[in-house]
């Protein structure tokens, strides 16, 4: 719903359009998520959810109206502040009219009840969001699969807090993105309960639900689990032995893990990749062999909790900061475990993207291309050419200090080169311009 002419009530046009460049039409203008409490009751055989949900916000503008992103459910009721809101669903939008104008700066509560069978937001990514498996759930919302599941502001740099109730029979396991804080077992059903203190945008909240064992991961320092097939328990033991290893030497390299526990989760169903959320990564069987083919995966998905996850793009046109970090991650392990360095693997991708067209540009590749493989190479390359650039001590100090300096925040590109002009001694513009800027590949950095 685009408003034409003056909005009523003094609400802003365009009050109902997020300002991400690449998706518009997912998020809303007018307000800032603060809090999302949400209670559900998820049946697994029939696929049937009711929620509750309370959406905790702050205007940024006076509204007379306002929308939130949901996807095909039957709408129950709305209430805003305690009051009955009128309401329409549209696909994929709620749109909602206070029975009291909203002021700038004030804080509101919007309450809804829905239910209905969740399906996946389709698109050009395919089907996004949450998806029933052979036996369970797997919810991977990136970038715009959240209103498959709950009523949000779905737009990456609306990051807000969450608690999450999920209620199903009592032999499923069900794990969230956060801590968890309780699980109450009724008669044949259980509730479990989990908190996101962190600031967390909506893509980045997952679901999984299935008949998993629940295993230690790592033991000693970060809090390290997951949550695995029965039949995978060996070639996982295997596969996963490192993780200990890995998160100790990401966070020599990136500084302390930015959230209390890590949970990986092997979906009971085989995934064409695997999905980072807010403290998880979720693999699928064929991603566990028993020979760690799959490691530098296991990396890269780790790595996204500092670069993604903690420092989260402020508009989807800044991917390259998460892929082409945790991809520039794997490189660096790579050297850590003993095996081909960071300047080799350089190397060898160098070789790679130069055989392809020249046709994206990193720093703002589209939305046709935001997932293309050049993102993730040449964005790591970018990062090689800055170390080569700046020195050892003071690219590593530079990544550590972004890490700090951005924690649970938004970041974006122009952001990232202020700060690593900071650890240069000579100007990095050109650097950037040639990497980020232009398809053109410029020389291997040496």
């Amino acid at each position: 719903m685009t408003p034409k002419g003056p909005a009523p009530n003094g609400a802003a046009p365009g009050a109902d359009r997020s300002t991400d460049s690449y998706l518009p039409e997912h998020g809303n203008g007018g307000y800032r998520v603060l809090h999302y409490d949400l209670d559900l009751d998820y049946r697994v055989v029939s696929n049937r959810l009711a929620g509750r949900a309370t959406v905790t916000a702050v205007a940024t503008q006076p509204l007379s109206r306002l929308t939130l992103d949901l996807g095909r459910f039957r709408i129950q009721d709305v209430r805003v502040d305690g009051r009955p809101a009128k309401h329409a669903h549209r696909p994929d939008k709620l749109q909602i009219k206070p029975e009291r104008p909203i002021g700038a700066g004030d804080t509101f509560r919007v309450d809804i009840r829905y239910g209905g069978k969740p399906v996946p937001i389709s698109g050009r990514w395919g089907d996004i969001g949450w998806e029933e498996l052979t036996d369970g759930v797997l919810v991977a919302s990136q970038p715009n699969g959240s209103p498959s599941w709950f009523p949000c502001n779905d737009q990456p740099g609306d990051k807000a807090t969450f608690r999450v109730a999920i209620t199903t029979s009592s032999p499923y396991a069900v794990l969230v993105t956060g801590d968890p804080v309780s699980r109450r077992r009724g008669a044949g059903s259980t509730t479990w309960v989990y908190e996101r203190n962190e600031p967390t945008s909506p893509y980045l909240m997952s679901v999984q639900i299935g008949r998993y064992e629940l295993v230690d991961l790592a033991v000693g320092g970060v809090v390290q689990r997951a949550a695995i097939p029965p039949a995978v328990r060996a070639a996982f033991a295997h596969d996963f032995g490192r993780h200990g290893e890995i998160m100790a030497a990401l966070q020599r390299l990136f500084g302390p893990y930015p959230f209390h526990e890590y949970v990986v989760v092997v979906a009971d169903d085989e995934l064409d990749d695997p999905v980072e959320a807010q403290g998880m990564a979720v693999f699928g069987t064929n991603h566990v062999d028993g020979r760690r083919t799959h490691e530098r995966l296991v990396v890269h998905e780790l790595a996204h909790q500092w670069f993604g996850n903690s420092l989260t793009v402020a508009d989807w046109r800044h991917i390259w900061l998460n892929e082409g970090f945790a991809t520039y991650a794997e490189w660096l392990w790579s050297g850590v475990c003993g095996e081909l360095p960071a300047d080799a693997l350089a190397a060898r991708w160098y070789d790679r993207v130069a055989a392809r067209p020249r046709n994206v540009v990193v720093g703002d590749p589209g939305i046709d291309r935001m997932f293309d493989p050049l993102v993730y190479k040449r964005g790591a390359l970018t990062l090689h050419a800055v170390r080569k650039q700046v020195g050892e001590e003071p690219f590593f100090a530079l990544l550590r200090s972004w890490v700090a300096e951005h924690q649970h925040a938004t970041v974006t590109t122009e952001e990232f080169r202020a700060h690593a002009q900071r650890f240069a001694r000579k100007p990095l513009d050109g650097l950037f311009a040639a990497w980020l800027d232009s398809p053109e590949l410029p020389p291997f950095p040496r």
